[in-house]
């Protein structure tokens, strides 16, 4: 089984300090059922490639199961298989014997190269998917990952009998390889559904070690929990309950908590109204119907959108079930006619996972969202709305930090929220949104929210782009 990780950084020959491997040597490392091969095919500045082989040994991993119950039958069948040559939880746990440092984010010499997205490449040999490649697609694309597919004939002298079950796979992505390997460490074996030892409470720790940060928001978590644990029920709902609990006491904390300073900072310029009111405005005026509101909070732009006819559907998406919750008391949609609460539809989502909900749209809009995102999660946000959802408007909304130092009581240097990882001056902001208008196929127009200050703009900054 071979597993290729490919990058094109420059000096791409990092990806050595990364892996803490060097690129000129052949390492081997033992397994409790082979051997781990680590050796580098290419290594120059502008590309290289990591090799990793596993030599599964099928008489070693018989005998580490002990001839328990469930390897009698075709006694056979234990040394003549698939295991040394197909992706399975084999080769999850090479990737963290052989790239253990890697995987957990930590560089001694690039530590700050460990924290940056990069531009990455994977290729496996051979991957398993009994539906026919789209449970891999269903798998990997919500990452953000370019998914490639081949598949093979089961046999090329008898075409008549159709594709092997088996597929050469490639992924093409920017982000960190700590999160690279976190996601090829979960859902290879979720592939290959078919663990080679006992399923118990650690896998539950490694599943939410390994998916913490991505697995609660991925639209497959329940089948990607379920399949990891050998649909062992109590340990996968166990694994669900304590996902969606750190998920529903996190973000929607962090973002009440700032809300309310954030929103005492702008009451005085009534800021919010005007936001929402002039968002709703660019909507009405775009001929939308069917509306996005991403990050929708409590669903304030959904109320008036939902009191206007001209929005047939409107579609909320927030990271946080409990500020859905909220959003979906505030709006009071079970005590709506049943003509107007169809209009409206609260998901539980992402804005950095691809998601096929939310193709299709009009028009989205994005208010006061980006800066809680982290600046190296940008790319896979603009990849999301503007590549894969694609509507033909869309609108964000951002503070304007120029504006900053006119707020009194805002100290100089801080943000206007806590949980902001960024706020953009005016050029910064228009220099972000150019270069997405013009890499994804949009023309973007730029506007003033707020009160304008002759020398420090407008305390919001909106960017509207259209096809």
């Amino acid at each position: 089984m071979i597993l290729t990780i490919t990058t094109t950084h420059s000096p791409s020959t990092d990806l050595g300090y990364l892996l803490h491997k060097n690129p000129g040597r052949f390492q081997t490392i033992p397994l409790a059922f082979g051997e781990v091969h680590v050796f580098f095919t290419e290594a120059t500045s502008d590309r290289c490639t990591a090799a990793l082989l596993l030599d599964v040994d099928p008489i070693g991993l018989v005998r580490k199961r002990g001839g328990k119950k469930g390897n009698q039958g075709f006694s056979l069948k234990q040394y003549v298989n698939d295991r040394p040559y197909v992706a399975s939880s084999l080769l999850s746990v090479a990737v963290a014997k052989a790239y253990g440092t890697a995987l957990s984010g930590r560089s001694r010499e690039r530590q700050s190269l460990a924290e940056q997205p990069l531009p990455l490449e994977v290729t496996l040999s051979a991957v398993p998917d009994s539906e026919g490649g789209q449970l891999i697609r269903r798998l990997f694309e919500p990452l953000g990952y370019s998914v490639t597919l081949r598949e093979s004939p089961l046999d090329s002298t008898f075409p008549n009998w159709g594709s092997s079950p088996y597929y050469s796979l490639t992924l093409q992505t920017q982000c960190r390889l700590s999160e690279l390997l976190s996601h090829l460490y979960v859902l290879i074996p979720v592939l290959d559904n078919q663990k080679h030892y006992w399923v118990g409470e650690a896998e539950v720790e490694k599943l939410l070690k390994r998916g913490a940060g991505w697995l609660v928001n991925h639209p497959e978590n329940e089948l990607i929990t379920n399949r990891y644990l050998k649909y062992q029920r109590k340990l996968a709902q166990s694994a669900l309950d304590r996902l969606l609990a750190d998920d529903t006491s996190d973000p929607g904390q962090l973002e009440e908590a700032g809300e309310q300073a954030e929103a005492e900072l702008e009451v005085p310029l009534n800021l919010n109204q005007q936001r929402l009111q002039q968002v709703f405005e660019v909507l009405k005026a775009s001929g939308a119907n069917r509306v996005l509101d991403l990050g929708c909070g409590e669903g304030k732009l959904i109320r008036l959108l939902l009191n206007d006819p001209q929005f047939s559907e409107i579609v909320g998406l927030d990271v946080s079930y409990r500020i859905l919750a909220t959003a979906k008391r505030r709006l009071r949609l079970e005590e709506l006619p049943t003509m107007k609460s169809q209009r409206v539809k609260l998901i539980h989502g992402s804005l950095v996972y691809q998601d096929a909900r939310l193709a299709g749209f009009d028009a989205c809009a994005v208010i006061e969202v980006i800066e809680h995102l982290d600046a190296h999660r940008l790319h896979s946000f603009e990849q999301v709305v503007f590549q894969h959802a694609s509507p033909q408007t869309v609108i964000v909304t951002t503070p304007n930090k120029d504006y900053n130092q006119l707020f009194e009581s805002l100290p100089g240097g801080e943000m206007r929220h806590n949980d902001h990882r960024f706020e953009w001056t005016r050029q910064q902001f228009q220099d972000w949104a150019n270069s997405v208008a013009e890499k994804y196929g949009y023309q973007v127009e730029f506007q003033s929210v707020g009160q304008i200050d002759e020398q420090h703009g407008s305390p919001t900054q909106m960017g509207v782009f259209s096809k």
